[in-house]
């Protein structure tokens, strides 16, 4: 097992870290944490030249056609910038559904847009009554005419206030086992009956939203993957989407630890760094643990998912979701002690990064419902 990056994917990290240190830096953070849509157009058009947009399309969608360790590179650094706009919501779970479950024509229609920057797009999956189930869908799609015509409500949809389209899970089959009579649906966030209102949540680098159907026309041509059978693709997408996010936390929870280090270097209390003090030398060890763990197990996730079999990469995938996602809010709860007093104030950029990692916490299944997955995949 070889886990150890390629001479290509450290240029594509050494170029995300200078892109985000340049065109991303802290104050732009915090510009886009207040602002409405998250992102500006001048950002979201570079990053579409940086070719970043593309990066897992095949190449005969005009994608570059690379594996998932590639976007994770960037992913990592993204994190570690704590990079906001529809990114995620885009090329991880609209794009990987389409990617999935897609026929040629699906393809053809949207994934050379994705690539370019031209078309956003998102997952409209959790539900009011779902908690941390991403299995949990009872959103009625009901048959109607040679289509279907959608109604419910969809809670917590990433960046669905700025999306062209929505990938919405539904059920087209009455029952509760997700194997069974769920449907996907490529969705206009335009079409008549839809509903989007933006959420107010703690971590405003990430934008939620929630969206209802009231009676939403979907044609034949509008369903992803087989009638009753997109839980499939979707659990594939879920499973790599698991798997960003723990690119994001370990980024996230590098440079929360050297924002911590560096403080424990330079503030000094009775003439000595507080580093010098054990306390804070053990918190500080105590994040390089954390750290290196989720790094690791996020390293060996990625290779799991392209080269071994399907239970071997969905455990690691449910794994290194709690973990990384742990390790992370761990970090940062330990940074916020380290900083003292200043570390709870709006004026320090700490508070971001614990945001960050509430939000990795909960998305796509918490930590409990993941740990609960590794043991029913263990057959425990």
């Amino acid at each position: 097992m070889d886990i150890s990056f390629n001479e290509d994917q450290v240029e594509i990290r050494n170029q995300a870290r200078r892109f985000f240190e340049n065109e991303c830096p802290i104050e732009y953070v915090r510009e886009m944490f207040e602002d409405e849509r998250g992102f500006t157009d001048e950002i979201w058009a570079k990053m579409a030249e940086m070719g970043w947009m593309a990066l897992r399309i095949p190449e005969e969608y005009d994608g570059i056609g690379l594996g998932l360790t590639d976007l994770c590179v960037v992913l990592e650094e993204m994190g570690r910038a704590l990079s906001t706009g529809p990114y995620f919501s885009t090329v991880v779970l609209a794009a990987e559904a389409l990617i999935e479950a897609g026929n040629d024509a699906q393809k053809q229609a949207y994934l050379p847009k994705i690539s370019t920057g031209e078309t956003r797009g998102t997952l409209a999956l959790f539900e009011p009554d779902s908690g941390p189930d991403p299995g949990y869908i009872q959103m009625e799609a009901s048959s109607e005419g040679d289509g279907f015509v959608l109604n419910g409500t969809k809670l917590f949809v990433l960046d669905a206030h700025t999306a062209d389209f929505m990938v919405c899970a539904a059920r087209t089959e009455a029952g509760d086992d997700p194997a069974q009579g769920v449907t996907l649906f490529l969705v206009d966030t335009k079409a008549e009956g839809v509903s989007i209102t933006p959420l107010v949540t703690m971590d405003r680098t990430r934008k939620q939203c929630e969206v209802k159907f009231g009676g939403v026309k979907v044609s034949k041509d509008d369903v992803l993957g087989e009638v009753d059978k997109g839980w499939g693709p979707l659990l594939k997408v879920l499973q790599k989407a698991q798997i960003a996010l723990g690119a994001d936390s370990v980024g996230g929870a590098q440079k929360a630890m050297e924002i911590a280090v560096e403080y424990a270097n330079i503030r000094h209390q009775f003439n000595q760094p507080i580093g010098a003090f054990q306390a804070i030398k053990h918190q500080c060890a105590n994040m390089l643990v954390d750290v290196e763990g989720a790094r690791s197990l996020f390293y060996y996730t990625t290779w799991a998912m392209e080269e071994e079999e399907p239970t071997t990469a969905s455990i690691a995938a449910s794994a290194i979701k709690a973990f990384a996602a742990d390790a992370y809010r761990n970090v940062t709860t330990s940074g916020v002690q380290v900083l003292g007093g200043i570390g709870c104030t709006w004026e320090h950029d700490m508070h971001f990064y614990l945001k960050r990692a509430k939000f990795n916490q909960v998305t796509l299944g918490d930590s409990a419902y993941h740990r609960e997955e590794v043991m029913r995949l263990l057959g425990v």
